[in-house]
């Protein structure tokens, strides 16, 4: 497992291997149909650990605004970076039940970006109502559990949407098809990470590690 620090130490280098990394087999697969494209030599042995990450495809419009096209990842440090990128981007693409498979006309316009997590942490607290002083909005993504239904946050979405801690909490009950206020059931379980991104600025464009503050 990749420990925190190490994590975070990710340079632009490994960032930019990722992401083209994830086009890459995407538009492999695309024109080939076929997902075994060709991997070059990671950059560092770090790329090599296991390592929770998501894949997330964003479509540019004329104005510059985005539209969310797939996003799947592994929360779970399961499988070694390098190969949770490739599965993640392939499902991303093609196996996110919220939209059609991408096409390959639609590569030129759709942006890549990519979350490496943290190990999920459980979020210990006696009343539930102290959740929102507990997570941290810009910095920490979700994970909430309640029996069967799980969902997740990227630390950046409620950036993306401006929304308060509570807010979070309860659109992350929602993703989990739970009621907004499950977060104050007793058996609810939640987990807080972080996430070091990178994404292109453009379709295939520059890669740049985007700055989200509260």
């Amino acid at each position: 497992m990749i420990a925190v620090n190490s994590l975070f130490e990710l340079s632009d280098t490994e960032g930019e291997f990722l992401i083209n990394l994830a086009r890459n087999t995407v538009k492999h697969y695309l024109e080939n149909n076929n997902q075994q494209s060709p991997q070059p030599n990671p950059p560092s042995p770090k790329l090599l650990e296991k390592c929770g990450v998501f894949v997330t495809l964003s479509t540019i419009k004329p104005n510059g605004t985005k539209t969310l096209r797939g996003c799947i990842g592994y929360p779970y440090p399961t499988n070694p970076l390098i190969e949770a990128v490739i599965d993640s981007a392939l499902n991303a693409a093609t196996q996110d039940p919220r939209f059609n498979p991408i096409t390959k006309n639609e590569l030129n316009h759709i942006i890549f970006e990519l979350s490496i997590l943290t190990p999920p942490e459980l979020i210990q607290t006696n009343n539930p109502k102290d959740y929102p002083n507990q997570i941290k909005i810009g910095q920490d993504g979700l994970i909430i559990e309640h029996n069967w239904h799980k969902g997740l946050l990227l630390p950046q979405v409620p950036i993306e949407w401006g929304w308060n801690e509570e807010e979070f909490l309860c659109q992350c009950c929602i993703k989990a098809n739970l009621p907004p206020d499950s977060w104050l059931t007793k058996d609810t379980k939640l987990y807080k990470f972080q996430a070091l991104i990178f994404e292109e600025e453009t379709p295939n464009g520059t890669i740049k590690r985007p700055t989200h503050s509260n």
